[in-house]
């Protein structure tokens, strides 16, 4: 099988064996394949840290008009943390089983996007095509946590705003039908603390005004709400996961001992709302809740990621979009589109354009 294998498919198994986990990636090696891939390419490459020890890698394919807003092609070379005892192949050993399915962190988020990326310059570039505008692909780390020591850092960089991005592709999903899924913008991100205080005793009494009381309202009304988006997705067909608000309870804290009463409770909950939810009215509406639980019961955003850009994707009011639909429609591509339901670089990109 080895022998029969595309080079493409190749350099992307090469590419998931580097061990690019978080919390401790494997930046160095990662470069120096990346550094090769971009040679090969016959790019220009550029390596540069924002942050120590957080390496950016930039691929420059210089267009016949350089003075023209740039084409950007980004991906993340950062991969989550894995549990490999629940894999049925070793995660990093870019498996390649008898049907051709190929196993290991980052396969889909998001190294086979880079390799896409690659191997489509490299093919354009071997029929001798040429290019009018800059193409740069960028390889940026740390988005699997937050992107600060990644793309967050580097759209405020001369460098960045030298290379004149007029238009960029980052990460997506892929489809699980013949449509391909087009975002052009993210939901709004938070995750709130909310701490519940209240009358501590022992276990064996019916104390009032306690903490846990406080906690079971705050609960019901995060849970009542999700509910209710959950059922606003499942009954209309025209939603996707992108254009409601999800809820997820994600931490608890407090206690002593069993038999003790605690004088304050915790709860964490992750929220990702759609650009239609303003900020504003979600806050307010957490507000709500909080004094309807009771006294001494207040909420801490520990995160607050809001994106107001979207990007245009209607015919006519953008020529990028117009373009890249245009060929969409030339290789009979339907696609559909949504707000991504959960964070990307693209973000960073779009709060800085002009």
């Amino acid at each position: 099988m080895a022998q029969c294998e595309h080079p493409a498919v190749t350099t992307f198994r090469e590419y998931i064996r580097i061990k690019t986990v978080q919390p401790d990636p494997d930046y160095e090696t990662c470069t120096k394949f990346l550094k090769r891939q971009g040679e090969e390419l016959g790019a220009k490459v550029h390596v540069m840290e924002c942050v120590p020890g957080k390496p950016i890698i930039i691929m420059t394919v210089e267009g016949r008009d350089p003075t023209l807003p740039s084409i950007l092609l980004n991906s993340h070379t950062d991969v989550v943390p894995v549990f490999p005892e629940h894999w049925k192949y070793d995660p990093f050993s870019g498996h390649k089983d008898e049907d051709g399915e190929i196993y290991g962190r980052g396969t889909q988020d998001m190294k086979s996007v880079g390799i896409q990326y690659l191997e489509a310059l490299k093919q354009l570039r071997a029929e001798g095509n040429t290019f009018l505008r800059t193409i740069h692909v960028s390889f940026v780390p740390d988005e699997e946590i937050g992107g600060t020591g990644g793309m967050m850092s580097f759209v405020e960089t001369d460098y960045f705003r030298e290379m004149n991005v007029g238009f960029g592709l980052d990460e997506g999903y892929a489809s699980t039908s013949e449509d391909f899924l087009v975002f052009y913008g993210q939901r709004h991100s938070y995750h709130l603390n909310v701490r519940c205080s209240g009358q501590p005793g022992h276990g064996s009494q019916f104390l009032s005004n306690t903490a846990g009381e406080k906690l079971h309202k705050v609960i019901n009304s995060f849970f009542s709400f999700r509910d209710q988006e959950e059922r606003r997705l499942r009954e209309n067909p025209d939603l996707q996961l992108g254009d409601v608000t999800t809820v997820n309870l994600t931490m608890l804290q407090g206690g002593v001992q069993f038999n003790v009463v605690p004088a304050q409770l915790s709860v964490g909950f992750d929220i990702r709302i759609p650009p239609a939810l303003d900020p504003a009215d979600f806050e307010n509406m957490v507000q709500g809740w909080c004094r309807e639980a009771g006294e001494d019961v207040v909420y801490e955003i520990c995160l607050k990621f809001v994106t107001r850009e979207l990007s245009s994707v209607v015919d006519g009011q953008s020529p990028w979009w117009d373009a890249f639909s245009q060929a969409c429609k030339i290789e009979k591509i339907t696609v559909q589109k949504q707000i991504f339901p959960a964070g990307t670089d693209s973000s960073f990109i779009r709060q800085v354009r002009r």
